[in-house]
């Protein structure tokens, strides 16, 4: 599955998504979904979320991901001047037959969050030698 036409899957999961329960103002982080012959990397934005405040969840092909922001870290603060809101951040991915979902894996680190969906070994691309 290209990075296209997970986008594209993504757009319509966006539009067909049920409105949120959660209190609080939810961001959608920017995303760039780069492509390799073994597997497709998803790196998210997410300033201000510590590692243990993603959750990342995947039931029936869809790949939920939720950071929360440490609000504790803004009490008593007033600022002379801000140019971004802070918030919490959501954003879900409806995932290909094509990735192996027991081998996704996710890390963290200074505000930049990646997921790496592995292709299976029947998606993933080869070379075949000429005889």
């Amino acid at each position: 599955m290209s990075p296209q036409d997970l986008e594209v899957q993504q757009k319509k999961e966006l539009e067909s998504r049920e409105e949120t329960t959660k209190t609080g103002r939810y961001f959608v982080p920017f995303t760039d979904i780069h492509e390799t012959a073994d597997a497709l990397t998803v790196t998210m934005e997410m300033p201000g979320v510590d590692k243990q405040n993603i959750d990342i969840n995947l039931e029936k092909n869809i790949l939920a991901v939720t950071g929360n922001v440490d609000f504790s870290a803004y009490d008593n603060l007033e600022p002379l001047y801000a140019e971004y809101n802070v918030g919490n951040y959501a954003r879900r991915f409806t995932i290909s037959s094509k990735i192996d979902q027991n081998a996704i894996a996710a890390a963290m680190e200074d505000g930049v969050l990646t997921i790496t969906l592995p292709k299976t070994k029947e998606a993933a691309a080869r070379h075949i030698k000429v005889r």
